[in-house]
């Protein structure tokens, strides 16, 4: 009966521990979200706190005609989805390949592999290989560096080292070749991995926004992310100029954009998409993660 009691105390500081982490995660969110709703007079002075007051939907409306916001969502978009599959792609075919003993120069392509992690040539080098290699107002920019990930690599390998190698050597005395039995045998099974890199993945390209700073300067291949980042740094005169736009309107005060307004709702509307595909992902996190750092 005691030991039941015990158990029974732990489950509930448990619960309440693990209740207070998830508010503490979720409220910042939910801030953000009910200031952009808010009476804007109110939000800038910090008055809304932990409901909306004076609801309107009038902050969305304002930001969405923010210049170039349409184009740098396709552009985030278009780098998010395409840099996810290649980056996915590599890592699983070459998470594969480090297992094979066969393969030409093995320890020493996978040792270099892993320097790469620790050793970085600096910001400088960084632009002038890319600028050398054409990539100055280039989509691609986008997607080439990030195609080899050395830590991506490093989970598909130990995750395929922790599958039954019978299956791929039944396949390979069938006659199988490389790219079948990867794509037949072992793709199937490390599903949770390959999801678990596609999250990392889409979430760093969502997120970038330096290579934009440095590398573009047409504004047709800005990303959502800068554009999130120059108007938070210019979010008062941009407000400025969204209420002298509206100057000529009858528009009621709490309806005018503040540099308030406009940080939380941009910031808003940036987290929302990826807020929206994370759950999807979700059940392969801890699956993916895990499996194969226990062996036995």
């Amino acid at each position: 009966m005691a030991i039941r009691e015990k158990f029974s105390l732990f489950d509930v500081i448990n619960y309440i521990v693990l209740t207070l982490i998830t508010v503490a995660c979720f409220f910042p969110f939910y801030y953000l979200f009910i200031n952009t709703i808010s009476n804007n007079d109110l939000s800038s002075k910090g008055l809304v706190m932990f409901y909306p007051k004076d609801i309107q939907f009038s902050n969305y409306v304002h930001v969405f005609k923010i210049p170039g916001l349409v184009q740098a969502a396709v552009v985030s978009v278009g780098r998010t989805v395409i840099g996810t599959l290649v980056t996915v792609a590599a890592s699983g075919l070459l998470g594969f390949l480090f297992t094979k003993q066969e393969m030409w120069g093995r320890r020493f392509w996978y040792r270099f592999l892993v320097v790469t992690m620790y050793f970085n040539a600096g910001l400088i080098p960084w632009y002038l290989i890319m600028r050398d290699l054409g990539m100055i107002n280039n989509f691609m920019a986008y997607i080439l560096p990030a195609i080899v990930s050395p830590f991506f690599i490093i989970l598909v390998k130990t995750y395929v080292e922790s599958t039954p190698i019978a299956l791929q050597e039944s396949a390979q005395m069938d006659g199988a070749g490389y790219f079948t039995i990867f794509l037949k045998i072992v793709m199937p099974l490390i599903t949770p991995i390959l999801a678990t890199i596609a999250i990392f993945s889409a979430v760093g390209q969502w997120n970038q926004f330096y290579d934009t700073l440095f590398l573009m300067t047409d504004q047709k291949l800005f990303s959502l992310q800068f554009i999130l980042w120059r108007y938070l740094n210019e979010a008062t005169s941009v407000a400025e100029i969204m209420k002298q736009s509206g100057g000529a309107m009858r528009v009621d005060a709490s309806m005018m954009p503040t540099a308030t307004s406009i940080r939380t709702t941009v910031t808003m509307i940036v987290v929302i998409p990826i807020l929206m595909v994370y759950p999807f992902f979700q059940r392969f996190f801890v699956k993916g993660i895990m499996i194969g750092a226990v062996k036995g």
